[in-house]
């Protein structure tokens, strides 16, 4: 029995030994330590909004567990960076100590950066630092790098008893604020110029009597549930003009505050772009609208159309033109991808598009490119009709990922009124012939819709709706005297008369490497 106890204390005391031998850390030396990248790119932010989370992953590829002294931002305590190291917070989440690493191991850094412009190297607006491992005189180190952008800020008042700024929407009061002609800080803001983004908090709105211009090469960035709202005898004009480069320096661009990659194309960052019934001469040109959950929500109808011209609005959570008794004069527009309908026409009202492109591509089985209707209806599920004095579609493409991309709801209470000249219309379905609305759509004899063909898009997927030199739609439309397309190309008319439809002229695609 006595044997037996000394034989357990020692092998107690060995396997003590042992585990205390696994957890003996040493200090690390310059060269012990590899990182997952030797710069970390955090992307273009806006003054004093801070940035996503990038991670940079810290590695021990030697054979011993070793101890880091300290994990530290290079300008220390007054670093705009901030960061975590595998969870932890640190000293002010900008220096660590006494970092454990174990052999063939590694480590997580997560680093977030919230600068002002006036922090920036002034003659490239980049903000920089390091992470610094090891010691002042012997360390690793990994480059941080951010683009500043400066901004003019929009954003409801805060007053003095700690209420905020609100608008009134019927019966509720939602968080916005009414554009100030004399703003202390951002002058005019009825006049958004090209000189430095414009980023808005809530619903800018526009009240009676007033008029927003947006002017050619603006850049305007609405936060998450914002927007902008044009109130009854107010206006909205677009000013937007063609560009001749890749960087769209004259179009009028709209979309999200974020600026990261990763946002470029995701829909329902921010809320509508709204024309309320009584706003009136609103105007739409050489404008890209993205990433909204309601592209344009148009209750327009002053008795005067309003115009959407060289237009282009893609990836809306809902609808990228959702239309309420509206009045719309259309031309060169472009709307692809949208959680239920690109362009929806509803409640009746006017509508004219001309060389124009609906598409819907969304990965669900639902959505439609175009619908059109002229009712609603009630709680009691009885229609409520209105006149649909003219819905009329020359030279039109209406696609997408679905067997049918058109609909047509009809009251027979109102008028509806529809016309559909020389169209691409996909609509592979015999489930409507013994509707009236739908009977152009089997006239095999008329030659103004065709329903089947390779559009020959160049890449719907990344919004480039140009066609290719084999689409149907290359010389099949009438000329409507529209002597551009969308992005300013020449329309050219064959010898026949014939333009191509949709709202690009044809091109040829250069070859696939």
């Amino acid at each position: 029995m006595r044997n037996f106890i000394i034989l357990f204390l020692v092998g107690l005391a060995l396997t003590v030994s042992s585990c205390r031998q696994d957890f003996v850390f040493v200090n690390s030396q310059k060269g012990d330590l590899s990182f997952s990248k030797d710069t970390v790119y955090l992307d273009t932010v806006f003054t004093n909004i801070g940035s996503s989370t990038y991670t940079l992953k810290v590695y021990n590829k030697t054979d011993t567990d070793i101890k880091i002294p300290t994990i530290q931002l290079g300008k220390g305590a007054n670093s705009k960076y901030r960061m975590t190291v595998d969870g932890m917070m640190g000293d002010n989440n900008r220096i660590f100590h006494d970092v454990e690493l174990l052999a063939k191991d590694s480590l997580f850094i997560f680093i977030e950066v919230t600068s002002d412009v006036a922090d920036a190297n002034p003659t490239d607006f980049l903000y920089t630092d390091q992470i610094k491992f090891g010691t002042e005189t012997d360390y690793q180190k990994v480059e941080l790098v951010t683009l500043i952008q400066d901004a003019y800020f929009l954003f409801p008042k805060k007053f003095d008893d700690g209420t905020t700024e609100t608008l009134p929407i019927g019966d509720q009061n939602i968080y916005g604020f009414y554009l100030d002609e004399n703003d202390p800080i951002n002058g005019n803001e009825y006049e958004w110029n090209n000189t430095k983004p414009y980023v808005i908090y809530g619903y800018a709105a526009v009240p009676n009597g007033k008029t927003l211009n947006i002017h050619a090469g603006a850049r305007i960035h609405f936060h998450a549930d914002s927007g902008l709202i044009v109130g009854t005898g107010g206006s909205l004009r677009i000013n937007g003009a063609p560009s001749t480069t890749a960087a769209l320096e004259h179009e009028v661009i709209i979309e999200g505050d974020r600026l990261e990659p990763d946002f470029s194309d995701v829909p329902g960052q921010w809320g509508t772009i709204w024309l309320t019934d009584g706003s009136t001469n609103n105007s739409i040109t050489n404008c890209t609208i993205k990433n909204a959950t309601v592209g344009l929500l148009i209750d327009h109808n002053d008795g005067n159309y309003m115009t959407i011209n060289n237009t282009q609005i893609y990836n809306a959570a809902n609808m990228g033109i959702y239309a309420k008794t509206a009045m719309i004069k259309g031309e060169n527009l472009v709307i692809n991808s949208a959680g239920q309908f690109s362009l929806a026409c509803t409640l009746g009202g006017a509508y004219d598009f001309r060389q124009c492109t609906f598409n819907n591509n969304w990965s669900s089985s639902t959505q439609l490119a175009v619908l059109v209707d002229n009712y609603y209806k009630d709680d009691a599920g009885n229609p409520v009709p209105f006149p649909l004095t003219q819905a009329d579609f020359k030279n039109c493409i209406i696609s997408g990922s679905n067997q049918i991309e058109l609909r047509l709801n009809r009251d027979t209470g109102a008028a509806f009124n529809t016309s559909f000249s020389k169209c691409y219309i996909k609509f592979n379905s015999n489930s409507f012939t013994d509707l009236t609305q739908y009977a152009f759509l089997y006239d095999t004899t008329s030659g103004e819709i065709i329903k089947t063909g390779n559009l020959d898009y160049k890449d719907i997927y990344n919004n480039k709706l140009m066609i290719g030199d084999d689409s149907v739609a290359k010389g099949f439309g009438n000329d409507l005297g529209i002597t551009k397309d969308i992005i300013n190309a020449d329309r050219t008319v064959d010898g026949n008369g014939k333009v191509d439809i949709g709202a690009y002229q044809h091109i040829i695609f250069p070859p696939a490497n």
